[in-house]
C-alpha cells in the first residue's frame, strides 16, 4: 500500500492528478472530455471507498473488471467505452504508482491486517 505524507495510511488523488489523468485518457482516445471525466471520477471514487473498506487483496485484472461493472452502471456509458476510458486511466496510475514509488520508496508499506 502507498503511504501518504501525512501519515494517514491512505494515498489519495489531488484534483490536480485527477485532471491529468482525465487530460491523458482524453488525448488517447476519441472521447469527449465529459465523458472521460464522469468515468473516471466514478471508477476512482469506488476504489478509493473499496480500498477504505476492505484489507483484501485483488489482482489487478479482478479489481478492474469489478471497477468496470459498477462504472457501467453508475454512468450508464456503454462497457466499451468504460472498459477503454478505465484501461487507458488504468496505465496512467501504473505510471504514476512507479514514478511515487521511485521517488518515494519510503512511501511503500505492508498494510496491517
Amino acid at each position: 500500500m502507498l503511504k501518504s505524507s501525512a501519515g494517514n495510511g491512505r494515498c489519495s488523488m489531488t484534483e490536480q492528478e485527477i485532471n491529468r489523468a482525465v487530460q491523458y485518457v482524453t488525448a488517447s482516445t476519441s472521447y469527449a472530455r465529459e465523458t472521460v471525466a464522469e468515468v473516471i471520477r466514478t471508477g476512482l471514487s469506488e476504489l478509493s471507498s473499496l480500498a477504505m473498506q476492505t484489507s483484501c487483496r485483488f489482482e489487478r485484472q479482478a479489481l478492474l473488471e469489478y471497477v468496470c461493472q459498477w462504472t457501467i452502471k453508475r454512468t450508464g456509458q456503454p462497457e466499451p467505452v468504460v472498459r477503454e476510458i478505465l484501461s487507458c486511466a488504468g496505465r496512467w496510475l501504473d505510471e504514476l504508482y512507479e514514478t511515487i514509488v521511485a521517488e518515494h520508496p519510503e512511501w511503500l508499506g505492508t498494510q496491517d491486517t
